[in-house]
């Protein structure tokens, strides 16, 4: 007998046809003799919903009771879902994440989990019922209160109930098929990926794939869970995100070559700050940066350009969160004189694309031909990152879409197929 987790995202279960859907799918995997525990996501758009109605009785919502409320969707959900099992013949039971010891820090909004006591879950299990738990939320012990874990809240705790419990798999559905090389509602031809890396799939959520969140995909990897992504709208096999036993290793300790790629993602959700200016003296880039982090931004590309001979000045460019743009640029702005540049640009029109591969580590010419790709399409590029298994580039906001394309062609990822999208936000 297997222990499944099984995750359910709001499209998933996004009307009662659709909950009734899921809930037969949780009844065959309970029917063919496993264990199942199932987190569950607000129906549909919910979240949203209650957070404009928040906004509309409160410009400032206060963040305790803000957590409150967003929880009730989940409340929901899983109620509606646990009915739906009992009405298929099998005992069920929901938990809200306080119910399921999902213990968290005291950060309203985007609280950590800290521990993970699922001690009625276990009960429940034992007892031969579905557990059914609230994702998104958890209970700080230190002042008693509800708290939200932020978005993709869902696959977190989906992931921490996995290793908590010690499952065999951690089933995260969705409405695609799987992980595929590049998102398929910008690149039809994009194939699904049968096995990629914990390293791998954590470089394409940092770099914006939307199908796993990061911090799921990192606890994961620190606790060996081990993920298997997959469609609710079909049985078909779908994309499993393992950590490999060693180098060149698969988790059964087989020798494996890993593709040189294993996908392309993009990103539309950053900004750029360029501070035009800067006397070129050692510590006025720590100087910046300090202002920068005390704001509570987080930067992910860095430029610093050499400085002209003549005025002995340069510019210093970075991004970051289209969010945290408004603030950082307040903060620079005070510190003008302190620190000595002339101007802030600030550019919120830019994209980045990222090319993720392990293979990369031991193939040459990587980045000559992602530069050649991106050239013959007539694609300008702004800034250049990269790691052992990434590169990243940013480039127009506007283009971003063909350049993703020409990149998956010039890669030779395209599958002989278009992909099919069985809803349309790909969570």
């Amino acid at each position: 007998m297997a222990l499944i987790v099984q995750k359910f995202g709001g499209s998933s279960v996004a009307d009662a046809e659709s909950i009734k859907r899921v809930a037969k799918r949780i009844v065959e995997t309970k029917r063919a003799g496993n264990d199942v525990v199932v987190a569950v996501s607000a129906m549909g758009d919910t979240t949203d919903e209650l957070l404009d109605l928040a906004h509309e009785v409160a410009p400032i919502p206060a963040p305790r009771e803000l957590d409150m409320l967003l929880t009730a969707g989940e409340r929901i959900s899983m109620a509606l879902l646990a009915m739906a099992i009992e009405s298929q013949g099998h005992e069920a039971r929901s938990f809200t994440g306080s119910q399921a010891g999902m213990i968290t820090d005291a950060q309203h909004g985007s609280a950590r989990i800290v521990d993970v006591t699922p001690k009625r879950v276990q009960t429940a299990l034992e007892e031969g019922a579905i557990a059914i738990v609230a994702g998104f939320q958890g209970f700080n012990r230190g002042t008693g209160d509800i708290t939200t874990l932020g978005r993709g809240g869902s696959d977190t705790t989906a992931v921490a109930l996995a290793a908590a419990l010690k499952a065999d798999v951690c089933e995260i559905y969705t409405d695609v098929d799987g992980i595929f090389t590049a998102d398929p509602r910008v690149v039809p031809r994009a194939h699904k990926i049968p096995r990629i890396t914990s390293e791998e799939m954590l470089e394409l959520a940092a770099a914006g794939a939307k199908v796993l969140y990061i911090r799921a995909v990192e606890y994961a990897r620190r606790h060996g869970v081990t993920l298997h992504v997959r469609s609710s709208f079909n049985n078909n096999e779908g994309t499993i995100v393992y950590t490999p036993a060693g180098p060149g290793l698969d988790q059964n300790g087989a020798p494996v070559e890993e593709p040189v790629i294993a996908g392309v993602a993009a990103d539309l959700s950053e900004a750029k700050i360029t501070v035009v200016g800067v006397p070129d003296v050692p510590g006025k880039a720590a100087q910046i940066f300090t202002i920068v982090a005390r704001s509570g931004a987080n930067i992910d590309m860095i430029v610093q350009n050499v400085s002209a001979a003549v005025s002995g000045l340069t510019d210093i460019s970075f991004t970051l969160p289209k969010s945290d743009a408004q603030a950082v640029l307040t903060a620079l702005t005070n510190s003008k004189d302190e620190v000595g540049f002339e101007r802030l640009q600030h550019d919120d029109q830019i994209a980045k694309l990222s090319l993720v591969g392990a293979g990369m580590r031991t193939n040459a010419g990587v980045s000559a031909d992602l530069f050649t790709a991106l050239f013959e399409a007539g694609i300008n590029i702004e800034m250049i990152s990269t790691s052992e298994i990434r590169i990243s580039v940013v480039t127009r906001a506007d283009t971003i879409s063909d350049a993703v394309r020409a990149v998956h062609t010039a890669f030779g990822l395209d599958g002989e197929t278009d992909a099919v999208v069985y809803a349309g936000t790909g969570r």
